[in-house]
């Protein structure tokens, strides 16, 4: 019993409380109130004003507005002070990066895009990436010190603690290279780095198409394919950090080469470069297509076969359903193993909505477990190119609070 009562024991209590209290402050619509606080948590009054009075000396929590009136007094509702810090989310694709700022209530305040090649060698993309985020940074009209911390998510296995990539299909020459410690000495800035696919799912969670949901997939469709696994609530990464690799399974096989080495993955069918590839096949072989106007051929991207298909070209439209009948059979699998609620398609391809939603739907409907198929629903992210740096941005937030918290208990 002495340990249950010693001092260190009920200071590391009260600071996982802590932690917990934040993320019930951070993720409640319009703010939550002290009394909704003990409730959930099933804590006293005066041990949650403990809480509420550490973090409101620490200007993370403000007290907002009065909530509404149940009978007595309005309460007083409890929220993140955007007005805390600022923190940037970063979110490098295979043929673009996106670069946001965000406030402490990550709302995005400024943001950008450019153009990028993951297969030019790690030190120019680096030199790349810099260049655009200190030019956002400078837009703002901020300085480096006035970040807190970055998230960033790369497309790829993540290896947490050495803050790099694993073997990752298309990112090969980044395998082992040190991401997270070679733009900390740049920026001088702590930085989370995570899969794009997982900070997609925490992105949508928080505040896109799957808030209150406690199991959800991510799949984010764009020159590659991958998905982030929310499991009862927690994002799922595997023992390895490979867990949600979706597009490395095997569709047809003895299909079109992979990335990975492997022939007939689901990348090589539904992804980005796979709608090039099939837009490109199309017009060579005579098919009356929009898509023969684009020259050179070769040149065709997924974005142009998807304005094709939005725009009624039958050709763009089957190469669309094919590609969504594809994911359909993946994901079917994947709500057999996990029964999640929702399942949310992002990424750039995805931005196609129903013409490639609704193939994966019927296919789900087909192929899956009909108590799993008729629990979940498949919807278009809501956040849209934005996801994973929104998710991005959710985890600097979590990265500069748990460094306040420690900084906080070593004082």
């Amino acid at each position: 019993m002495a340990l249950f009562s010693s001092p260190l024991y009920l200071y590391a209590v009260k600071n996982l409380n802590k932690r917990v209290i934040l993320d019930m402050i951070r993720f409640a619509p319009g703010g939550i109130s002290r009394a909704e606080l003990a409730r959930q948590m099933d804590l006293t009054r005066a041990a949650i004003s403990t809480i509420i009075d550490d973090l409101l000396r620490a200007g993370v929590v403000r007290e907002a507005e009065n909530g509404p009136a149940t009978g007595g007094r309005r309460p007083i509702m409890l929220e993140i002070d955007p007005q805390r810090g600022y923190v940037a989310g970063i979110d490098i694709g295979v043929t673009h990066v996106g670069l946001v700022i965000a406030d402490y209530s990550s709302r995005v305040l400024h943001e950008t895009e450019i153009l990028f090649d993951i297969n030019q060698p790690p030190d120019v993309g680096v030199k790349m990436i810099d260049a655009a985020f200190r030019g956002l940074v400078a837009q703002a009209g901020l300085s480096l010190n006035n970040l807190q911390s970055i998230g960033m998510g790369v497309p790829g296995p993540i290896i947490a603690e050495a803050g790099t990539v694993g073997a990752p299909p298309i990112m090969p020459g980044w395998d082992g290279y040190p991401i997270r410690s070679r733009f900390e000495a740049l920026w001088g800035c702590p930085v989370a780095l995570g899969n794009d696919a997982e900070l997609g799912a925490l992105g949508e969670w928080a505040y896109g198409a799957g808030r209150g949901e406690r199991n959800l997939a991510y799949i984010k469709v764009g020159s590659g394919i991958g998905a982030g696994l929310l499991l009862d609530g927690h994002i799922y990464r595997g023992a390895t950090g490979c867990a949600g690799e979706i597009g490395h399974i095997t569709i047809q096989e003895n299909g079109p080469r992979c990335t990975c080495g492997n022939r007939g993955c689901l990348e090589a069918l539904a992804g980005g470069m796979a709608l090039a590839r099939r837009g490109c096949e199309a017009v060579q072989s005579g098919r009356r297509t929009q898509l023969a106007g684009i020259e050179p051929v070769e040149s065709i991207t997924a974005r142009d076969v998807a304005a094709a298909a939005r725009l009624g070209d039958l050709v763009a439209q089957q190469i669309v359903a094919e590609a969504g009948g594809y994911l359909g059979i993946a994901i079917a699998d994947l709500v057999n193993l996990f029964n999640p609620n929702m399942v949310i398609v992002g990424g750039g391809v995805a931005q196609m909505g129903d013409l490639l939603l609704e193939p994966i739907r019927q296919a789900v409907r087909e192929r899956s477990l009909r108590p799993a198929a008729q629990a979940v629903r498949i919807t278009a992210a809501t956040l849209g190119r934005r996801s994973s740096s929104v998710g991005a941005v959710v985890q600097a937030i979590n990265l500069a609070l748990h460094n306040l918290i420690e900084a906080s208990a070593a004082s």
